[in-house]
């Protein structure tokens, strides 16, 4: 089936998943952060009160995530869209009206676990559980929904703001949730996907659907950690102290913000080509791959002060993002089934945030004891070598096991 085939058999599932990313937007980091000068000034936060109440709000999410996300298990992906939309709208309301510090600590909880959590988690663990041989389509084009959205509503939300205030560009967002998000999503996923005859076979299957506890008792589960946490760490870090590398390199800094549309666009192309590619060999083939990309991001950005290598590290790191973000929403199904896949990721999403809310307090600490900011991001290209052989390792154990179990099962 071509790529355009399938995208016309399979519209109505692949635009609810990019709609669901999309308006997972309004808990993401770069739309909330928008903010960030209003709520410090009317709340008098110091940039580290507000980083505090942001982390801790986000590991509480996260925490929340392994028991909340596996939902997406028991009931249909409308149902939970049900749920979690007028949730998320509530607390765009929250925002929009709050005025104590606590009240802001709860705000920020709800739109991170129902935004960057919830909704992202609904539309991966569906597109996982619908999609087998085009799994890795299905997913890049879902992933889509996440640039599409930090493309889009920042500018849209500061435009609005700048009329209304900023209060009320929130209540707007929560009618857009309400009004737009919530119908659509719901009609769109109303009717379940299931398996058809023109689907071809998987190039790799489980054979069987792994429980949670069975995946914690995995040694290969923590292996696979290793290696899919470094993106978001590594991502986190850079972007979290990207003024301070500006400032130590002598670059300009809108020289560094206009890179960004190059990393934007290789994250798009990457996403969908990683697709292909994993459709066409098994998201386990490409494992000892995709951190290849971010080492090589980090190697540049250590080792170059020209200010020409900032393009060649955001296309690099754009690679990375397009590389890892499909992969890593089709890696789960693929290795422990569909069945508990819900309970699944919820433990893997709680995990990758506990590594991204760790790195910038990590890095930080040892930039004030005088550790070298170029030094240690040298130390993370290193990193995702060591991390590429172990994911080589990891990727032959995994697909010899998937081949004795189906063996087993079919004598």
């Amino acid at each position: 089936m071509s790529f355009f085939d399938f995208l016309r058999t399979n519209a109505r599932w692949l635009a609810g998943g990019f709609l669901l990313t999309f308006f997972s937007s309004f808990g993401q980091t770069f739309f909330i952060s928008i903010s960030a000068g209003n709520i410090r000034a009317e709340y008098g936060l110091s940039h580290g009160d507000f980083g505090l109440i942001y982390m801790l709000a986000t590991l509480a999410s996260a925490f929340t995530l392994t028991r909340l996300g596996q939902i997406v298990d028991r009931y249909s992906v409308m149902k939970v869209t049900c749920i979690i939309v007028p949730v998320l709208a509530l607390a765009c309301v929250f925002m929009a009206v709050s005025h104590s510090i606590l009240f802001l600590c709860v705000t920020i909880y709800l739109l991170r676990l129902f935004g960057q959590g919830m909704m992202t988690q609904n539309a991966f663990t569906a597109m996982g559980r619908w999609f087998a041989a085009q799994r890795g389509r299905a997913v890049s084009i879902t992933t889509l929904g996440h640039n599409a959205g930090e493309a889009i509503l920042p500018v849209t939300f500061v435009t609005v703001a700048s009329f209304v205030g900023w209060r009320n560009g929130w209540l707007i967002g929560a009618a857009v949730l309400l009004v737009i998000a919530l119908p659509a999503i719901a009609w769109l996923m109303s009717v379940e996907r299931r398996p058809q005859s023109t689907d071809p076979q998987a190039r790799l299957a489980t054979g069987r659907d792994w429980t949670r506890a069975e995946v914690l008792r995995d040694p290969l589960f923590y292996g696979l950690l290793l290696g899919v946490m470094a993106p978001g760490f590594i991502g986190t870090v850079i972007a979290f102290h990207q003024v301070y590398l500006v400032e130590l390199r002598g670059w300009e800094l809108e020289i560094f913000a206009s890179a960004f549309m190059v990393s934007a666009t290789m994250t798009i192309i990457f996403a969908l080509t990683s697709g292909y590619l994993i459709d066409r060999f098994s998201a386990v083939a490409m494992l000892p791959l995709f951190l290849l990309p971010l080492s090589l991001a980090c190697f540049v950005l250590a080792s170059f002060q020209g200010q020409w290598s900032v393009f060649a590290f955001m296309g690099l790191l754009g690679m990375s993002n397009g590389f890892s973000s499909t992969l890593l929403g089709a890696l789960w199904p693929e290795i422990y089934g569909v069945r508990h896949l819900g309970s699944v990721r919820a433990l893997i999403v709680a995990v990758t945030v506990l590594a991204t809310a760790m790195g910038p307090g990590l890095t930080g600490y040892l930039i004030d004891i005088g550790v070298s900011y170029p030094s240690q991001i040298a130390a993370m290209g290193l990193y995702c070598i060591a991390a590429m052989a172990l994911m080589f390792l990891v990727s032959r154990r995994i697909a010899n096991r998937a081949l004795q179990t189906i063996e087993a099962s079919d004598s």
